[in-house]
């Protein structure tokens, strides 16, 4: 189990971090928040993780899924709201947790944030990279929540991850993947990977495609948003911090059932394809 003081560390590495790159950031310092402000959020995310862990490690083992699905969801929500993250549906939206069953979402990657937008709408099991499992706090978190770890430099591991996927979907999972395999600032989108969708097709699941953007004010990307390239996880965290208010949009796209589909399409490569071409469409992009 992880320790308090790798909370305590990161919870420093931010406040140093956002104390030394604050006077750094190009944006107008209209629209970023006081270092007064930045000290409060930290303080209230700090406590919110140790709440998470608790959770984690004393509930959650004495729980059943629907219950620790409820925690997840409002866990996440409440983190958007500390961070005053405004986040606007848009589309067919999911039926409610308690109800949902072999759905696979499927859509474009920007930020960890990602992650408890959608968490705050309908609590979902992620298929992520193996190495989120070695970071401090979250990767525990991740761990609890169920998470289906991959090696993305491991082709083998591909077999495994698509029955992983194809069994967590028949046992009535929601499941959220992101086939770029990476994130990006939001202004583009990366090819799409295929192979874990044919775990979806096999479980005769239905593929929601979703979209996420993060607009400004004057409805260009929020790039800054992004935690994408060579941005730390630190440097991310700060530059969410200094925003006064961020604005996200999650579009569900309408949802295709793998069961209606003919088998030519079924092919999971021209299934994908067409799922990237959905919401390349949706984001303009």
């Amino acid at each position: 189990m992880i320790s308090f003081a790798s909370a305590f560390r990161i919870k420093y590495d931010v406040l140093i971090s956002t104390k030394n790159n604050a006077i750094n950031t190009p944006t107008h310092t209209s629209s970023r928040t006081s270092r007064l402000t930045r000290y409060f959020r930290i303080s209230r995310i700090f406590l919110h993780t140790l709440l998470g862990i608790a959770l984690a490690a004393l509930v959650f083992p004495l729980s059943g899924k629907l219950f620790k699905l409820r925690l997840i969801k409002w866990w996440c929500k409440h983190l958007l709201g500390i961070l005053n993250i405004r986040l606007e549906s848009h589309g067919h939206l999911p039926p409610p947790y308690q109800t949902a069953r072999n759905i696979m979402f499927v859509g474009n990657h920007i930020s960890w944030i990602d992650i408890h937008v959608l968490n705050s709408i309908i609590p979902t099991r992620f298929i992520a990279k193996s190495d989120i499992k070695s970071w401090p706090v979250f990767g525990y978190l991740a761990k609890k929540s169920n998470v289906l770890f991959i090696s993305r430099v491991k082709r083998q591991d591909a077999a495994r991850i698509v029955h992983a996927t194809n069994n967590s979907l028949l046992n009535g999972d929601t499941v959220c993947l992101f086939p770029e395999g990476t994130t990006t600032d939001g202004t583009e989108i990366k090819p799409f990977k295929s192979s874990i969708i044919q775990g979806a097709i096999h479980a005769n699941a239905v593929i929601w495609p979703i979209a996420f953007r993060y607009p400004l004010k004057n409805g260009s990307v929020n790039t800054e948003i992004a935690y994408a390239g060579e941005t730390t996880l630190i440097e991310s965290i700060q530059l969410v911090l200094q925003q006064k208010k961020i604005s996200v949009e999650l579009h569900f796209l309408p949802p295709i059932a793998t069961s209606d589909l003919t088998e030519i399409e079924k092919d999971r490569r021209k299934l994908t394809s067409h799922i990237e071409q959905l919401i390349k469409e949706k984001l303009k992009l």
